[in-house]
C-alpha cells in the first residue's frame, strides 16, 4: 500500500513537471543592430563579413527576405518596437540628438516590455536606448528590469562618450564607467542575464551599437576618437566591428544551449535601419536616412525551434512593429493597447499564406520631405522638392530603377489615396512633442 502511495506521488510530480514544462512561456532575445546594409551577412550575401554565428539563425529558423525597419533612422524604428505602433503616434519621427533634452518616448506609452513584465518575464536591455535621456523617458520607466549601455545615439567604443564628449553610458538610471570595447561589454551582460534568469521566462533586448559610427575595430583601445576623428574609418574597420558583433550573438546562442533552453527561446535578430557609407545594402538603392530601399530594407532572422520551422526562407513582407505583435503572441500576452504591428507566426509557420501588407513611412523635415507606400509588390515613393512620384514593381524591379509611374496611373492614384489617408491619421495621433 505504501509503495503504491509512493508511486502515485511520484506519478503526479512527474506529470506535474512535464505540464508546467509544455506550458512555460517561452523566453525571448530580439537583437537589434545598428545601421547594417541588407548584405553584410555572409547568409545575405556578403563576400568580405563571415557571420557563421548569426547565419545559425537562418539555418536553424526562419529568413525574411522581405523585412522592414520602421524607419530610415534610428529613433523612430526602437520607438516603433517598444511600442507595437507606428512611431509617429509618439512623435518620434527622426533621430534624437543630444540637445534634445525634453524629448523621449513618454512613460504612458505602451512598452513591451512592461507588458512581458506584467506578466511574470524579467526583462533587460542590454545596449542602445536612443529614446531620451532625461529620468522620465529612461528604460526602467518603460518596464526593464534591467539596463546597461548607452542612452543616446552613439558613442566611442572604448571611452563610451558621445562627440560632445558626455558620458552616455548608463548603468540602471545612472551614469557608470567601465574599461573595454562596449560590444563585448554588452556580451558579457547579456550572458550573465540569462544564466540568471534561465528558471523563468525573460526578455533580452539586445541592441548592439555597432556597426553605427564611430567606426573602431575591437582591440584598439588607442582608437579612441575625436570631435575631428569622429567619422574616420573603413570598411575593413566596418567588417571587424561586424565580426565582434557576430561573436557576441554566438557566445549568446551557445549560452542558451548550455543553459538547456534554447528549444523554448525565440531568438529575432534584424536591424534599426539600412546601413551607411560603409555598409554593402546589396541590390538596393540609396543608404540609411532615406526611404529607397536601401534605407528601411533590413535582414529579418527568426529562430525558435519549439514552434518555428527550420531552414525556411520566407518572402513574408515584415516590419520592425511586426516583431513586437510576434513577440507578444508567442508570450500569450494581450497587449495592452492596439498594435500597428501583425503576429508573423502563423504566415513563419507555415499555417497561413503569406499575408499581403501596405505599410507606410514619412520624412517630414526642414529641406527634406519624402514619403512611401509598399503594398503587395507596388512601392510609391513621393519626393516633392525633387523626384516628384515613382511607381516601382518590386519583385521585377528590387533595386527601384524603372519608374512605372506614366504606365500604371490606377495604382499611382490608389497608393496616393492610402497614403494620404495613413498621413491624416498619424497626424491626428496628437503626441505629446514631435521629433522632426
Amino acid at each position: 500500500m505504501k509503495n503504491t502511495f509512493t508511486s502515485l506521488l511520484l506519478l503526479f510530480f512527474l506529470a506535474s513537471v512535464s505540464q508546467a514544462q509544455a506550458t512555460r512561456k517561452p523566453n525571448v532575445v530580439f537583437i537589434l543592430v545598428d545601421d547594417m546594409g541588407y548584405a553584410d551577412l555572409s547568409s545575405f550575401g556578403s563576400k568580405d563579413i563571415r557571420t557563421p554565428n548569426i547565419d545559425r539563425l537562418a539555418k536553424e529558423g526562419v529568413k525574411l527576405t522581405q523585412a522592414y525597419s520602421n524607419g530610415p533612422v534610428c529613433t523612430p524604428t526602437r520607438a516603433a518596437f517598444i511600442t507595437g505602433r507606428y512611431q509617429q503616434r509618439a512623435g518620434l519621427e527622426w533621430a534624437l540628438t543630444p540637445d534634445m533634452k525634453d524629448a523621449g518616448l513618454p512613460a504612458e506609452e505602451g512598452s513591451i516590455a512592461r507588458m512581458l513584465k506584467n506578466n511574470g518575464y524579467a526583462t533587460a536591455l542590454m545596449g542602445k536606448w536612443h529614446l531620451g535621456s532625461e529620468p522620465e523617458f529612461l528604460p526602467a520607466r518603460h518596464g526593464f528590469d534591467e539596463y546597461f549601455g548607452i542612452i543616446g545615439g552613439n558613442a566611442d567604443m572604448y571611452s563610451h562618450r558621445n562627440s560632445p564628449g558626455e558620458n552616455v553610458l548608463y548603468e540602471g538610471e545612472k551614469t557608470t564607467e567601465v574599461t573595454g570595447y562596449l560590444t563585448e561589454h554588452l556580451e558579457r551582460r547579456s550572458v550573465d542575464f540569462i544564466k540568471r534568469q534561465k528558471d523563468k521566462p525573460f526578455f533580452l533586448y539586445l541592441a548592439f551599437n555597432a556597426v553605427h559610427w564611430p567606426f573602431q575595430r575591437p582591440n584598439r583601445p588607442d582608437t579612441v576618437r575625436t570631435r575631428e576623428t569622429w567619422f574616420d574609418g573603413t570598411r575593413a574597420d566596418y567588417v571587424e566591428m561586424m565580426h565582434s558583433v557576430d561573436r557576441a550573438v554566438g557566445q549568446v546562442l551557445s549560452t542558451l544551449d548550455q543553459q538547456g533552453i534554447a528549444k523554448e527561446t525565440l531568438v529575432i535578430f534584424t536591424s534599426d535601419n539600412g546601413g551607411e557609407r560603409l555598409s554593402d545594402n546589396g541590390p538596393y538603392f540609396n543608404t540609411k536616412g532615406t526611404l529607397w530601399e536601401g534605407g528601411i530594407h533590413v535582414p529579418g532572422l527568426a529562430r525558435w525551434p519549439a514552434a518555428l520551422p527550420k531552414g525556411k526562407v520566407s518572402n513574408q513582407v515584415a516590419v520592425t512593429m511586426d516583431w513586437t505583435a510576434t513577440i507578444l503572441a508567442a508570450a500569450g500576452v494581450k497587449p495592452d493597447r492596439q498594435l500597428d504591428g501583425i503576429n508573423l507566426l502563423p504566415m513563419l509557420q507555415g499555417k497561413q499564406p503569406e499575408q499581403e501588407r501596405t505599410l507606410c513611412w514619412r520624412i517630414d523635415r526642414a529641406g527634406f520631405r519624402q514619403q512611401a507606400i509598399r503594398s503587395g509588390k507596388w512601392k510609391l515613393v513621393t519626393q516633392p522638392t525633387s523626384v516628384g512620384l515613382l511607381l516601382f514593381d518590386l519583385d521585377h524591379d528590387p533595386g527601384e530603377r524603372r519608374n512605372l509611374f506614366y504606365e500604371h496611373q490606377e495604382k499611382v492614384v490608389e497608393l496616393r489615396a492610402k497614403l494620404a489617408e495613413w498621413d491624416r491619421e498619424m497626424n491626428q495621433s496628437k503626441p505629446r512633442f514631435s521629433v522632426k
